[in-house]
């Protein structure tokens, strides 16, 4: 679906050329979630926007379904980007239009007639959630309403692809979490291509499928989610990794038990079916070890689940060398920390 080979952008200024984006190759396939993270400065946001020609590729090549879209001028260019929508970080909405008469304004520019505005704005109101409030102004709304308006209008001209450009990084946690399950319900239902950029590790997890990490400019890993989280090979990566299994709160705790803990501390990473398996228990009976756990974690992505647990290993040291040879065995990742 989309093709990103080479791809590169430098802004060049009086005083020096900026290279926002290097060297980037990327395979999106048809209907799939796939998200783009990065801290501020990376190049996701320049990158999404090469996506549809919002900024021009200084070099390489980019295709879209089957636009090759280095070759789009004018009129094929405007087409194009009718199947190829955006969302944006703050709706960019019109506040002198209703709900109703926002989601219609990508479908008057497209020539449709008023009776079948009508009927598409409906269905996406519907689609949306956003029933009963489509004479109501952006004024008027939350800001997960005004998110949900942005996307029935991306939505307008039933697009092949839609670009989220940091699309939940307005909303508090609670919202994000709706928004985003609306994005997955969209995809499910549409079968729609989404291309979601985020600084943010919570975000990637819940409903992407795979992932690629910005750093510089460049991609610099790229994965399944999954895979992504059980061996982040960039320093980068293992930090986004740590926003959602190694928060600050738990952190503090795990060092304030190190201090106090008599055995072997030992960090568990356990992907997939592993998460659902009482291994614990499993460890203490098949070794005859005394397990303390300390601090622990799971979180769920599209395709699985992943988890961390700090556990203390109090036993001789054949005996810890037993439990550390058990927990191999049933593929659970341990990593001493420190020893007893």
């Amino acid at each position: 679906m989309i093709r990103i080979n080479d791809v590169s952008k430098v802004f060049k200024t009086k005083a020096a050329s900026i290279n926002a984006v290097q060297n980037v190759e990327l395979n999106i396939e048809q209907g799939e979630i796939f998200g783009i993270i990065g801290y501020s400065g990376a190049g996701k946001s320049t990158l999404i926007r090469l996506l549809n020609l919002l900024e021009v590729p200084s070099s390489g090549f980019i295709k879209i379904a089957d636009y090759d879209m280095m070759t789009l001028r004018g009129k094929e260019l405007r087409k194009a980007r009718q199947e190829i929508s955006m969302i944006f970080q703050h709706f960019n909405l019109l506040w002198s239009r209703t709900v109703r008469q926002n989601i219609a304004y990508p479908l008057e520019i497209a020539g449709v007639s008023s009776a079948k505005r009508k009927e598409r704005v409906d269905e996406l109101i519907k689609l949306v959630g956003l029933e009963g409030r489509g004479d109501a102004y952006p004024s008027q709304l939350s800001g997960g309403q005004k998110q949900r308006v942005g996307i029935a209008r991306a939505l307008a001209n039933n697009p092949k692809v839609l670009l989220c450009d940091e699309a939940t990084s307005a909303l508090d946690p609670k919202t994000t979490s709706q928004i985003l399950d609306l994005l997955y319900d969209i995809n499910q239902k549409l079968g729609l291509t989404i291309v979601l950029i985020t600084h943010e590790m919570h975000v990637i997890h819940k409903i992407c499928g795979r992932v690629a990490v910005m750093e510089d400019g460049k991609v610099v890993e790229q994965g399944a989610v999954l895979d992504v989280f059980r061996n982040p090979s960039e320093e980068i990566t293992r930090a986004f990794v740590k926003q959602i299994t190694e928060n600050d709160e738990s952190l503090e705790v795990i060092e304030d038990q190190l201090d106090d803990a008599n055995g072997t501390v030992v960090k568990l990473t356990f992907v997939g079916e592993r998460t659902e398996k009482p291994f614990v228990s499993e460890l203490i009976r098949n070794v005859d070890i005394d397990v303390n756990i300390l601090q622990g974690n799971i979180a769920r992505t599209k395709d699985g689940s992943y988890g961390t647990l700090f556990i203390s290993l109090e036993g001789s040291e054949d005996k810890v060398k037993a439990a550390l040879a058990f927990l191999e065995n049933h593929e659970v990742q341990a990593e001493v920390i420190t020893h007893g």
